[in-house]
């Protein structure tokens, strides 16, 4: 199964703008999609609430996951991206 780790880019970490971004986003893939911080249960990208109970903060490395490495890179790209700067 695809995954990569990428390093949380967003100013104060995957909270409720970003996670709606990222969930979004991960909803309207054909594929599903899975966030993970080591230790942790993964827990669905289409799903806001669940994005921030990782509690990940700037620098945290996240685990993204998918059968598909379109969707792995689609949601890595936007978990490493500042999305508070937008």
């Amino acid at each position: 199964m695809p995954s990569t780790k990428v390093v949380v880019g967003s100013a104060v970490g995957l909270h409720a703008r970003p996670a709606g971004i990222i969930a979004e986003r991960a909803e309207a893939l054909d594929a599903e999609v899975t966030l993970a911080v080591d230790g942790e249960e993964p827990v669905d990208a289409a799903s806001a609430l669940l994005i921030m109970t990782l509690g990940a903060e700037k620098g945290t490395e996240v685990t993204v996951e998918s059968d598909s490495q379109e969707a792995v890179d689609v949601i890595a790209d936007l978990v490493r991206q500042d999305l508070d700067a937008e």
